[in-house]
């Protein structure tokens, strides 16, 4: 068992006696974590009483913390948690042991359970608390510096005043695709109903029965002539395009006749069943591509195993189309706190008035002032800051003066210093988070992840405080 040996060390029951300090960063960051929240939360995915024990949340939880804290996979994180003590007393054990605590494939179904949505309400429960610190720091400040002392009361009686200022921005996470050209595209569908096409003539093997032709070598021949091009013509690449559509077409064909001689789809592994619908949306909506000549179509899809990701135009200079989920975020008293979370190229001037009302059902009142680029300063978010007291950044309509031209230009460019520590947070998260390339594959576990990245981040700057108001 563990055991308080003496002030800052911890005593394990194991042979070669290791002792955890109180300055050990796994023994701090288990103070810091809102177990009972977890629990809470976890505990509502097992209302049953029947089935296999499941296992504790402080476990599942911690189990990604690490994952996501040291960048690892499923396996590793098995590893690292089996034969690190530190570890062990993070994620709730008695006493330290060498036996596995899991198998690496509850990973999966941890992230699951610990949705985006749950990881929300754990962000509130850990982080609303420093933030609203921050918060009533940043409003100590400007009425000191507006010249209303602390004696003032009739300032501060007044809860629901709105106070703060909240940061909002958003980014795309990209998932661990190879980038999706059509051609690229057309050749894997090709293959992936190949292999269909093999798996239906197994069941209908039979005297009098002949295996249809697939052209394969044919098709791969033409695909590798296009693909080892270092550059191409438009025409080249249409000849390319047309030739993978003129393939896949004759595959599909085949299938359905395989269907009407008897072979039964349910024979194959689910993953080829959903790949097959999948490749039969992509071969429509490139046809159609191809035959109106344009480069647009809705629900575009670029990955065959991931059909659910979409284009993220985005502009940047290194990386003008990324291809995850698009992330909403408000940077509150130096956390971060997700908005929303979609795989559509959603606007996020859309979810400021989201925004505004998540501030205040977490700390009671509405944020004195909003800082983002021009595109929130839309006409209906600014008459629904103004019916709520919030200031929006942004130049205000109408015509205006050279002296209130020059305000406005020197707040435009304060406010965009301010907005330097959001884009910081997504450079951060990005960099050492994990949060520029998702591994996970399918939908819920994808936003989870990136939920998690943001919740470490938040779990490491919360730790470097306290650290600081302990030195």
């Amino acid at each position: 068992m563990y055991r308080r040996v003496i002030p800052g060390q911890y005593k394990l029951d194991i042979p070669f006696g290791v002792e955890l300090r109180t300055d050990n960063r796994w023994v701090q960051l288990a103070g810091l974590m809102p177990w009972e929240k977890i629990d809470e939360l976890y505990s509502a995915h097992f209302e049953s009483e029947n089935g296999q024990v499941s296992k504790p949340s402080r476990l599942a939880f911690g189990a990604l913390y690490i994952q996501r804290k040291l960048s690892l996979t499923d396996d590793e994180t098995v590893n690292q948690i089996r034969e690190n003590p530190s570890m062990q007393f993070f994620c709730g054990f008695d006493a330290y042991t060498t036996e596995k605590p899991f198998d690496s494939s509850l990973m999966v179904h941890f992230r699951k359970r610990i949705s985006s949505k749950v990881m929300k309400e754990i962000t509130k429960e850990a982080f609303a608390a420093e933030a609203r610190k921050a918060i009533d720091d940043e409003s100590d400040d400007a009425d000191s510096d507006s010249g209303s002392g602390a004696g003032n009361d009739s300032d501060s009686s007044d809860e629901s005043e709105p106070k703060g200022t909240m940061l909002l921005d958003a980014t795309c996470c990209p998932a661990d695709i190879q980038y999706p050209t059509d051609v690229r595209l057309l050749n894997h569908a090709r293959e992936l109903t190949e292999q269909i096409i093999d798996g239906l003539h197994t069941q209908l093997a039979h005297p009098g029965y002949i295996k249809p032709r697939t052209y394969r070598e044919t098709a791969r021949q033409d695909y590798l002539s296009f693909a080892k091009r270092r550059k191409y013509t438009h025409s080249q690449l249409r000849t390319a395009i047309r030739q993978q559509l003129q393939y896949v077409r004759r595959n599909l064909d085949t299938i359905t006749k395989q269907i009407e001689l008897g072979a039964e789809m349910e024979a194959l592994s689910r993953s080829h069943q959903q790949k097959l619908t999948t490749i039969t949306e992509l071969y429509r909506q490139q046809k159609l591509m191809h035959d109106e000549r344009t480069h647009k179509v809705e629900n575009r899809i670029v990955s065959i195993s991931q059909p659910w990701l979409r284009p993220i135009v985005r502009g940047k200079a290194n990386a003008p189309v990324e291809f995850g989920a698009k992330v909403s975020t408000a940077r509150i008293g130096g956390f971060t706190f997700e908005i929303h979370q979609d795989f559509e190229n959603f606007s996020e001037a859309k979810y400021l008035e989201d925004a505004a009302e998540e501030y205040k059902s977490i700390f009671g009142f509405y944020p004195k002032r909003i800082i983002g680029d021009k595109v929130y300063n839309t006409r209906d978010n600014r008459n629904y800051c103004k019916s709520k007291g919030i200031q929006l950044s942004g130049p205000r309509l109408g015509r205006k003066t050279e002296d209130i031209k020059k305000v406005e230009r020197e707040q435009n460019y304060q406010d965009s210093r301010k907005r330097n520590a959001i884009e910081g947070d997504y450079g951060t998260g990005k960099r050492k988070y994990g949060l520029d390339l998702i591994m996970a594959k399918l939908p819920e576990t994808t936003f989870t992840t990136i939920s998690l990245g943001f919740f470490v981040k938040n779990a490491d700057r919360l730790h470097r405080t306290l650290l600081a108001e302990t030195v």
